[in-house]
């Protein structure tokens, strides 16, 4: 809504205006593209009157006759590069908006500018946007992509971080965080954990909106703000919890279709890029292998499907997809009537939106083709992006490391050795097979002896895995069993439903032979269980001396005692230090028990295990 505000020259768009929009131009840095591409496709923004949209630091022509809207961070480079478009006189006027507060004295660089440039009729507006975070689904938000190695779980976590670097990193999180707040239009209340970045987090934010609140003329939670028809009259709750509390979850292998996209192909800001297999089979004998096509797809908000099933156990989601296709096909024969009658042949959707509805058939034909070919188009998406999830998960046996995990995270009996997990050649990569072991120190109450612990690093050796991170964990470890006992995962292990029902098997894209069944029993997480103790006002030892802000009191007190006693009806869950669609999922899917709550998920930066296990891989070096 923001963000189509601001591409309407700040005015709230009118809902039924049937003239053209006023075409302009959009000029973005990298900071505004990744905040807008996962919520604007080129053609909303087309339907918006945006014709172009060009970086802020490409070469860019001037077009004298149309107004811009800039979307920049207010850095230095960005300022002066603003300046020198002012001077060359590229655009007819200028909407200025920065992505997070520009300081006065840059304000006056871009003054003395425009008069120098004789263009100050032409600045028509200057607005501070508080967009500085990438929301990335209707209850998930990201703080930042570009330089995210700034607030990454290892900058916060190095061993030689200086006071200064750490000040830093928690005025960078806290900035995203308030302009989060501004946006939504509500003053939370607070509550974090002690000890941690997410203590520093919050007193920071406290203060911050503390002091916002207090100049009342330019408070930013006054009237009209975008938020206020959005949230009930209750305030939200913010919990805060550290990384920290909760290193076995970024490693866990998943069986949810969003998290198992996350975790084995390359999926980044809801774009997925796939590397296409162009298959050997027709190329003759020495030719050169054929290239690998790359394709991406968007998984956004309008795709009907994804929403549906993005939480869905993968077996589930491979069905689904069959069954859309079966569908499909029942209908494919009326898409060729359909075009037949339209007079097509092939593809050409050119022609289909050319069509003059000169008969009721065709005006009929004309409404339900574009809907059938959107459908297909969708189908085809999941299949491919389905597919190559499959092949990972039958190629490193991700079904065994899931199910393996989730008994070790409930301390359930085990049928097999983790030395026989781990020494199985053909299960799963050296990586596969560390993040398994991880969990499993992470996990047992007590640490493995140590002749224990040197058979299972000849075997993790033997398997080809780099020991690096274990002595990060092993230290966290240490730390963290003075701090607090290990946290449970519940109990409950996810129940095999026997193999593949017959009908995936007979004429099924997937071929699911092997693949076990697993279908998933809700247990909390330890993040959501936080939430749930907070959110509900539960007395639990793991939460009771969470501290408590309330930036609205007058005087900031420091107790853990909560002024509030009604449970509360919306909450964010913030992560410092980083987050994953495992946790995301499992609080969507606590949330969904309760009748008219809603949580919003948001982290400093998202990872899958790769990733993460790239951070704590060379703590060693420092």
């Amino acid at each position: 809504v923001a963000l189509k505000r601001m591409l309407n020259f700040n005015v709230p768009p009118v809902k039924n205006s049937t003239g053209e929009p006023v075409w302009k131009v959009l000029i973005y840095d990298r900071f505004g593209q990744d905040i807008i591409s996962p919520l604007l496709s080129v053609k909303e923004l087309r339907d918006m009157g945006i014709t172009l949209h060009l970086l802020l630091h490409s070469d860019r022509d001037a077009i004298p006759d149309v107004p811009a809207v800039y979307f920049v961070m207010p850095t230095e480079e960005n300022i002066d590069r603003m300046c020198q478009d002012l001077r060359n006189q590229l655009y007819e006027s200028y909407y200025l908006n920065f992505i997070s507060a520009i300081s006065r004295s840059k304000l006056e660089d871009i003054a003395n500018a425009a008069i120098g440039a004789n263009a100050v009729t032409q600045v028509a507006k200057v607005f501070d946007q508080y967009l500085n975070f990438i929301t990335l689904e209707d209850d998930m938000f990201v703080l930042c992509n570009q330089n995210k190695e700034l607030v990454s779980y290892r900058a916060i976590n190095r061993p030689d971080i200086t006071d200064t670097e750490m000040e830093t990193i928690m005025d960078t999180i806290v900035d995203s965080l308030f302009c989060f707040f501004v946006t939504l239009g509500a003053i939370p209340i607070i509550r974090c954990s002690r000890g941690t970045a997410a203590e520093m987090v919050a007193v920071k934010l406290d203060k911050k909106l503390r002091e916002n609140l207090r100049d009342a003329r330019n408070s930013l939670f006054t009237g009209d703000t975008l938020g206020a028809g959005q949230f009930s009259f209750q305030r939200p709750l913010l919990v805060l919890v550290d990384r920290n509390i909760d290193l076995a979850t970024p490693l866990h292998h998943t069986w949810t279709y969003q998290a198992l996209v996350h975790d084995v192909l390359d999926f980044h800001l809801n774009r997925v890029n796939l590397e296409e297999s162009t298959g050997m089979e027709n190329s003759p004998a020495g030719a050169r292998p054929k290239k690998k096509n790359k394709k991406s797809y968007d998984l956004t908000t309008s795709d009907k499907f994804w929403q549906k099933h993005k939480g869905s156990p993968f077996p589930e989601v491979a069905e689904s997809v069959q069954q859309e296709l079966e569908s499909y096909r029942a209908q494919e024969d009326e898409v060729k009537r359909l075009k037949s009658i339209m007079g097509i042949e092939g593809e050409d959707e050119g022609a289909i939106s050319m069509l003059s509805d000169n008969t009721a058939k065709l005006t009929s034909a004309v409404s339900s083709l574009p809907e059938l070919l959107e459908k297909k188009r969708l189908i085809d998406l999941h299949t491919n992006v389905a597919t190559a999830v499959l092949e990972h998960i039958k190629s490193r046996k991700l079904d065994v490391y899931f199910e393996y995990e989730e008994k070790i995270m409930s301390k359930s009996t085990l049928d097999k050795s983790l030395l026989d997990m781990i020494s199985d050649p053909d299960a799963g990569t050296p990586e596969d097979k560390m993040r398994l072991f991880l969990i499993y120190y992470i996990s047992s109450s007590q640490a493995p002896s140590e002749i224990d612990l040197e058979q299972y690093k000849k075997a993790l050796m033997d398997a080809g895995c780099n020991l690096a991170p274990l002595s990060y964990i092993k230290q966290w470890k240490a730390f963290t069993k003075m701090a607090s006992a290990p946290t449970s995962y519940g109990n409950a292990t996810p129940k095999p439903l026997g193999l593949f029902s017959r009908v995936m098997n007979t004429g099924s894209q997937f071929v699911m032979e092997g693949v076990k069944n697993l279908v998933l029993k809700q247990q909390n997480l330890p993040v959501t269980r936080i939430l749930d103790n907070l959110m509900e006002m539960k007395s639990n030892p793991e939460t009771d001396d969470y501290r408590y802000f309330d930036p609205k009191m007058l005087r900031g007190n420091d107790s853990s005692v909560p002024r509030n006693k009604n449970p509360f009806q919306e909450a964010i869950v913030f992560v410092v230090g980083g987050g994953n669609y495992i946790e995301y999922q499992n609080l969507i899917d606590y949330i969904k028990g309760k009748q008219g709550k809603h949580v919003l998920y948001g982290c400093s930066e998202l990872f899958n295990a790769t990733q993460f296990i790239k951070q704590v891989d060379n703590f060693d070096d420092l």
